[in-house]
């Protein structure tokens, strides 16, 4: 398509073009065709590598810039018209202000360069889930994840119809100059504008920016739910499936979840567990009552290093075809791709990510500067490649939640798994959502970081306010899904983690889902519903009763510890934290001292 018929995005693209300047201006109709023909390009440039087509087929690799190699919280703001609106955890930013000060980056700035159009759905184009956005960017790279991530092309302009209602996205590279990078949402006029990155977090409009934060901003306007969850399908043996969406903080084993794989015991019985979501989930309240789910994305941006046969077949299985590696080593004996944690055979002649010879005898675990791969290498791959990948990936309905679950990274805290007493409760549990700082982070070890709902990143307006939209949503909902917490990471006295995590957290999956149907009974303490030590099936593992006993303990002086840290976090958020949650903590305050 080289023209469209809606007034409202020519003329946005008129006024864009007029502004950035470029030579020419193409439309990405969704055609492989054309997917093609900008991939010869951009490996004709350089921009891209071609794999090799025999082991990798339809791959290809790119390297970032040296300086843009993630999503950079500092630069990214929310613009709303009053401050108090975008809240204290959000950067923020006068519209005017950001606008007039992004408008001087971005003008001139498409030069010599070729502005692409993408026309892009969030959800099953046409479904009632279903969000347009049109993103314009100055890089094929950027179409080319575009074209994995969402569902591009005429058809979504054909969805649209002469409608106003689309969310405008604004990327150029510019001079990729860290110090003028700028990701700003102005959640008031439905618009995005990113400059000075091609890092996919920052330039992959529909990702973050437009399904969590212009989203998330939305989802209260309207009535819905925009959150930071994968969506999972456990199928029991007779062919029952039942959903959980599951929020965690990063390196909290998000992607594993999704794409679990049942421990032997539960195999052999016929267990299934089906992938709908590794990432995004967008829930609405359903005609029957309860809240039903979709996946908004159609690929998966996932991190390569520690992405292993052991860690997460599934994963690894969907990058063989179809993939975009960004940042990862480039073996050139094979002229495939090789990262950190894939195998113990790294590639002898090998280029590491910023484009330089790579000797892996050099390679130091505790010196992250002497990787081969970026530790935020990434792959982008298509969901349907995905072996596990749920038939009701492209529902237009969603699924049905029987159960939200929050995680986090504690120590001693939090133990394996506990439930809500209620909706309320629950998003009290998710308010107060927490990890701490391991080796790999930067920074003290042990440091906790509130991180609520998973959310903290990429809520598109004030904290406090998008906690009051939960309990909102929770009077909405006549037959909510229960809510629970879990912990995969207690250590005993030497650090080491108790639980052996990846498939066995599907052993803790079957005690919530069981919850769900009241088929068994729970502990009542302190801080809500905790099993019995043998209602979770320990078969085959090397775990006794008493270890269950330690892993399920309410350690009360963490917890006393705990509150105090919550008290400050709720006054970071400031003023707007709703009365309920401050009633909650009071119970657990005097839950505990009980």
């Amino acid at each position: 398509m080289t023209k469209c018929v809606n007034k409202h995005v020519n003329a946005w693209i008129d006024e864009m073009a007029a502004m950035t300047k470029p030579d020419q201006i193409v439309w990405i109709d969704g055609s492989e065709e054309q997917a093609q023909k900008l991939r010869d390009e951009a490996c004709s440039t350089g921009e891209i590598i071609k794999l090799n087509q025999e082991l990798l087929p339809n791959c290809y690799l790119h390297r970032t810039a040296v300086n843009d190699v993630a999503r950079v919280e500092g630069r990214t703001f929310i613009c709303t018209s009053k401050k108090e609106d975008a809240g204290n955890i959000n950067n923020w930013m006068d519209p005017k202000e950001c606008y007039d000060k992004l408008s001087k980056l971005f003008e001139g700035s498409m030069k010599g360069r070729t502005m692409y159009v993408i026309p892009y759905s969030m959800g099953v184009v046409g479904s009632d889930f279903a969000k347009i956005g049109i993103e314009l960017t100055d890089s094929i790279y950027v179409c080319l994840n575009m074209l994995i991530m969402t569902r591009v092309g005429d058809h979504v302009l054909e969805a649209l119809g002469d409608s106003a209602d689309f969310v405008k996205g604004l990327h150029a590279r510019a001079d990729v100059d860290e110090e003028n990078r700028y990701i700003c949402h102005f959640p008031e006029d439905n618009t995005i504008w990113s400059v000075n990155s091609g890092y996919g977090g920052n330039v992959l409009l529909g990702k973050k920016c437009f399904a969590l934060r212009i989203a998330s901003y939305l989802g209260r306007k309207e009535g819905w739910m925009a959150e930071h969850m994968l969506i999972l399908g456990l199928e029991d043996p007779n062919g029952d499936i039942k959903y959980i969406a599951a929020a965690f903080p990063s390196a909290c084993g998000k992607t594993n979840l999704a794409m679990l794989i049942p421990p032997e015991y539960y195999r052999n019985k016929g267990y299934k567990v089906w992938c709908v979501g590794d990432d995004i989930a967008w829930l609405r309240v359903g005609p029957d009552g309860r809240l039903w789910a979709v996946n908004p994305e159609n690929g998966f941006f996932g991190v390569a290093p520690g992405t292993n046969e052991k860690s997460n077949p599934n994963a690894l299985a969907t990058t063989r075809r179809d993939t975009i590696f960004t940042n990862v080593v480039h073996d050139l004996d094979n002229n495939t791709v090789w990262w950190e944690g894939l195998d113990d055979n790294p590639p002898a002649n090998a280029i590491d990510w910023k484009g330089n010879p790579w000797d892996y005898k050099k390679y130091d675990k505790k010196d992250k500067s002497t990787c081969g791969a970026h530790p935020n290498s990434r792959f982008t791959a298509l969901a349907k490649n995905c072996p596990c990948i749920s038939s009701e990936f492209d529902s237009q309905t969603g699924v049905p939640i029987s159960a939200i679950v929050f995680g986090g990274r504690r120590a001693k805290t939090a133990p394996l798994v506990y439930q809500s007493r209620d909706w309320q409760n629950g998003t009290f549990v998710g308010s107060i959502m927490a990890s701490e700082t391991t080796a790999a982070a930067s920074g003290a070890v042990g440091v906790v970081r509130r991180d609520p709902m998973a959310m903290r990143p990429f809520v598109g307006y004030d904290m406090g306010d998008y906690f009051q939209h939960w309990l909102n949503m929770g009077k909405k909902i006549p037959n909510p899904p229960k809510i629970f917490h879990v912990n995969w990471f207690r250590t005993d006295e030497e650090g080491k983690f108790i639980w052996p995590g990846f498939g066995d957290n599907m052993r803790v999956l079957m005690w919530i889902l069981a919850r769900c149907e009241d088929k068994v009974e729970a502990v009542d303490t302190a801080i809500g519903f905790i099993p019995k030590a043998e209602d979770i099936n320990i078969e085959g593992l090397d775990i006794g009763l008493d270890t269950m006993k330690e892993l399920l303990k309410v350690d009360t002086q963490s917890w006393k510890e705990d509150v105090e840290n919550i008290k400050a976090f709720y006054k970071e958020i400031g003023d707007r934290v709703p009365a309920e949650l401050y009633d909650e903590l009071a119970k657990l305050e005097e839950n505990l001292s009980k």
